[in-house]
């Protein structure tokens, strides 16, 4: 900030030294302010400088129609490959765990109990690492669920590397590799991330360094449509996870997106029901047993509640006691999950050893649980009226055989020795009130609630819904058993309602999860239940902590703007916290001034200053980026020796196109650009490549409102002008 009263020496003293004595650093505005942050953030705003004006008014019908047609093109590519991810993604995992399972199995049937953990704890480890290598190795931005890394850039976050074709590929991979190794992690988080990373991909407006450039695709070149799209992309990687295409737009909007707009609904529909239908046709291929192990389902689609549900007022306290308990549960989950994150990020910091050395650790210790614990339950006779065989050999299924003998089945293996897919249809599963001993399911619930916290740090490809819902309901079925006959809802139903509400207090999201359950259960009998459950267990656990993602995502250092302002924030005003001292620039300035300027400072944006003579008294013009001035000190083309020398058509010898952002990590660096003595003493106008309508505030407006503003807007930059008419105030 500066402020200048006629005095030309004046325009580089900072208001702060004036008005303050010392910043406030309660703010987490003053903050971000004085401190540099590593992390870039991203340039939402449309920046109106005369090359886009020019581009603008240029605009024909079919540069219009180019851009309205790409934009649904890529909407619609976007979700034809994210399904096809999606579903080559349940097929391998669904292989690659039945064949590790059947081959387990059938061992066990022969009584040879030790090679068959051998066998089991072998195929576990070796997935593990290959997960744990090549994220470790290649992408470690593919670690984690990757939903905290694509909620903090949709909310103007730019970490490095995290939507590059590497991550995108260790993602894949690794996730596939991870699921299938029994780690308690989930494919949900993972394939949002994927789908992030394809509409990044597709929205970088093509590669000049693999010539694949195309004119239709430069509309892209900004981060404003790649939010877009990659706001699409997040909806669409739900929807592939859950065939949830509705649930998936109202998970974007809900927990992932900060900036919202209709249109932006229309096309994140548009792109989900894509992705459902791509599915659709998958799924009747499976149904012609075409696809191995993985057999009709393994999409997470739950039609377990077909009949009718019949609920009454009596119903509503154990209901409403699922709900207060979930959300205790969830918010102690959350606690518990922050504490190993942080101590696994003091172990993953000593080195890429340490990472794999962890990852198998956590791998031989689930492996060893998994396959000793259902020795601990007994075995129980085989229903007369089973609707499947049992005991179930060869395939998955509600009856695990395990060590019993025939024509007996063990309930806990029937949890512990399927995926986390089948588990959870398990659980859910109607008219099965006899199935599952009490001890079992608190055994299994007790296991996945550890298991899932201590799994999701490793340094692979994990997410937390499927875990969480396994977790909820198995905790729901426990309720269910124990409430019994005085409720007249089955066991599946309370699995249902469980799985709601540990969702609920841990992520704390409603209408998302309301309607991604309500399309996993295929029935909306459940609604008012679920409606009643998440609200009860997100405003219990809301007293406690925050949601799992923001979390994760401080732990992360993520510099994330929350969507409220701080109630002390309406008693500062933004000249409280602004800091010094200002870099700026005049409206025709030196070479050697701009290079100096940016090698010393990592500054993104820069207030343009005319002064006199070319106005009669310093005026704010506006702001110029720092991408914007490399590229003016690279092309070399609108330098001039004297100040006379103004008026060059600055459009002539460049185009909208030149300024274009490239792909994320592509950009040129100050430190790149070479000059010799005599191009440092030339002087280059500014103004064609200035942004003249910058926002701005006044000094005096609230830091509440002013944050509320940057906000809303998708700002990166907010120019502090004086209330006063004597003097000029920018920040």
């Amino acid at each position: 900030m500066a402020t200048t009263n006629g005095d030309q020496d004046s325009v580089i003293v900072p208001l702060l030294s004036v008005q303050r004595t010392t910043p406030n650093s309660t703010s987490q505005v003053a903050i971000v302010g004085s401190k540099v942050c590593p992390i870039e953030s991203l340039d939402y705003e449309i920046f109106e400088n005369e090359l886009f004006k020019q581009d603008w008014r240029g605009s024909g019908k079919v540069q219009v129609f180019q851009y309205i047609f790409m934009k649904w093109l890529l909407c619609f590519l976007i979700g034809v490959i994210v399904s096809l991810i999606g579903f080559c993604n349940n097929l391998a995992v669904e292989n690659l765990a039945g064949t590790k399972f059947v081959v387990t199995s059938n061992m066990m049937l022969e009584s040879r109990y030790g090679m068959a953990f051998f066998v089991f704890a072998t195929s576990n480890f070796v997935l593990t690492l290959f997960a744990a290598i090549i994220t470790a190795f290649i992408s470690p931005t593919a670690a984690g669920s990757g939903i905290p890394e694509v909620k903090a850039y949709l909310n103007g976050v730019d970490a490095p590397g995290i939507f590059s074709l590497r991550t995108l590929v260790v993602k894949i991979i690794g996730s596939i590799s991870a699921v299938s190794s029994s780690l308690l992690v989930g494919k949900a988080g993972p394939m949002v991330h994927t789908g992030a990373c394809v509409a990044s991909l597709l929205g970088q407006g093509g590669s000049r360094k693999y010539k694949l450039t195309c004119k239709w695709l430069r509309f892209f070149k900004n981060d404003r449509d790649r939010r877009d799209l990659v706001t699409c992309g997040a909806a669409a990687g739900i929807a592939a996870a859950f065939r949830a295409p509705v649930g998936g737009v109202l998970f974007a909007l809900e927990e992932m997106a900060t900036w919202w707009r209709g249109a932006l609904l229309w096309r994140a529909f548009f792109t989900t029901a894509i992705v459902a239908i791509v599915l659709r046709a998958f799924i009747d291929i499976c149904l012609s047993g075409k696809c191995g192990l993985f057999g009709t389902g393994g999409l997470i689609m739950f039609d377990v509640y077909s009949a009718n549900i019949s609920y009454h007022v009596e119903d509503l306290p154990p209901v409403l006691a699922l709900g207060l308990i979930g959300g205790i549960l969830g918010s102690f989950y959350n606690f518990l999950l922050d504490k190993v994150l942080r101590v696994y990020n003091l172990i993953n910091e000593k080195g890429i050893a340490y990472k794999i050395f962890l990852a198998c650790l956590i791998s031989i210790f689930t492996s060893c649980l998994l396959f000793g614990l259902p020795w601990i339950a007994s075995c129980r006779p085989c229903p007369a009226d089973a609707a499947e065989a049992c005991p179930t050999i060869g395939r998955s299924g509600n009856y695990k055989k395990f060590q019993c003998p025939p024509g007996q089945y063990n309930d806990l293996a029937s949890l512990i020795f399927n995926t986390n897919d089948d588990a959870i249809r398990n659980l859910f599963s109607k008219d099965t009130n006899a199935e599952f001993q009490h001890s079992s399911m608190l055994i299994f619930f007790v296991t996945c609630f550890f298991l899932s916290i201590f799994s999701y740090g490793v340094v692979a490809p994990a997410g937390l819904f499927v875990p969480v819902i396994v977790t909820g309901a198995s905790y729901g079925r426990f309720v269910g058993m124990l409430v019994g006959p005085h409720s007249n809802l089955n066991h599946g139903l309370y699995a249902v309602l469980g799985a709601a509400s540990l969702l609920g207090g841990s992520m704390r999201m409603t209408v998302s999860l309301c309607v991604i359950i309500l399309e996993l259960t295929n029935n909306l009998l459940l609604l008012p239940l679920i409606m009643l459950v998440l609200f009860v267990s997100k405003t219990v656990a809301d007293a406690f902590n925050g949601n799992i993602y923001d979390l994760i995502m401080k732990a992360k250092g993520f510099p994330y703007l929350e969507g409220h302002a701080e109630p002390y924030m309406r008693q500062l005003t933004v000249s409280d916290v602004v800091t010094g001292p200002l870099q700026l620039f005049h409206g025709i300035e030196k070479v050697s001034n701009i290079v100096h300027v940016l090698r010393t400072t990592k500054h993104n944006g820069f207030p343009v200053l005319d002064e006199p003579p070319l106005s009669e008294s310093p005026v704010l013009f506006g702001i110029i980026l720092r991408a914007h001035l490399i590229t003016l000190l690279k092309k070399k083309a609108f330098f001039f020796p004297t100040p006379d020398r103004t008026g060059m058509d600055a459009l002539k010898q460049f185009s909208a196109s030149d300024f274009a952002k490239r792909g994320s990590g592509n950009g040129d660096k100050i430190e790149d650009i070479e000059l010799n003595e005599e191009e440092m003493d030339m002087l280059i106008d500014l103004h064609p490549f200035t942004n003249a309508s910058p926002y701005t505030v006044v000094e005096t407006m609230s830091l509440a409102k002013a944050r509320i503003l940057f906000r809303e807007l998708g700002l990166r930059h907010l120019l502090v002008i004086p209330k006063i008419s004597s003097g000029l105030i920018i920040c």
